[in-house]
């Protein structure tokens, strides 16, 4: 599926860290910030998460909720908020029905392999449940900044 600006965000329901049941229709009036990324504690994720976590007072300023989502378990997600101090919740997509959704579970190649990843990517979503903007190569060491502007 292909996710374009302007177009509403499709809706899912998947479970945060705590096993607590997100919806996106729960954040209708409010910005949203969805962040796919590939999986916790590898260096470009924790770049990305601290970033936002740097900023993240900054973003709630500017009206924004910030929601980070991968494959990862529950308990890895909880392992990752805890060292990190990560004040957002992550959402646990593990059977990866979100990333369909969405398109960011595609073939990817690396070192001359192909396999079938998460295509890091940020959907910004209106406070009417639109697509406002689409951020596909995010900076993980300046991504609020990216959100931001």
């Amino acid at each position: 599926m292909t996710i374009e600006i302007g177009q509403p965000a499709p809706d899912f329901n998947a479970k945060d860290q705590n096993g607590e049941l997100i919806t996106l229709s729960q954040f209708k009036g409010k910005k949203v910030v969805l962040y796919f990324y590939p999986r916790d504690s590898t260096p470009g994720c924790t770049a990305q998460a601290c970033d936002l976590r740097d900023n993240y007072q900054t973003l709630l300023d500017q009206g924004f909720v910030i929601l980070g989502i991968s494959t990862d378990t529950e308990k890895k997600h909880q392992n990752f908020i805890a060292k990190y101090d990560l004040p957002f919740p992550l959402i646990a997509d593990t059977e990866k029905d979100v990333h369909e959704l969405y398109g960011t579970w595609q073939l990817k190649k690396f070192m001359g392999r192909e396999s079938m990843g998460t295509v890091r990517t940020t959907f910004i979503i209106d406070e009417n449940g639109l697509i406002s903007d689409i951020i596909s190569k995010v900076k993980t060491k300046e991504h609020a900044a990216q959100i931001l502007n």
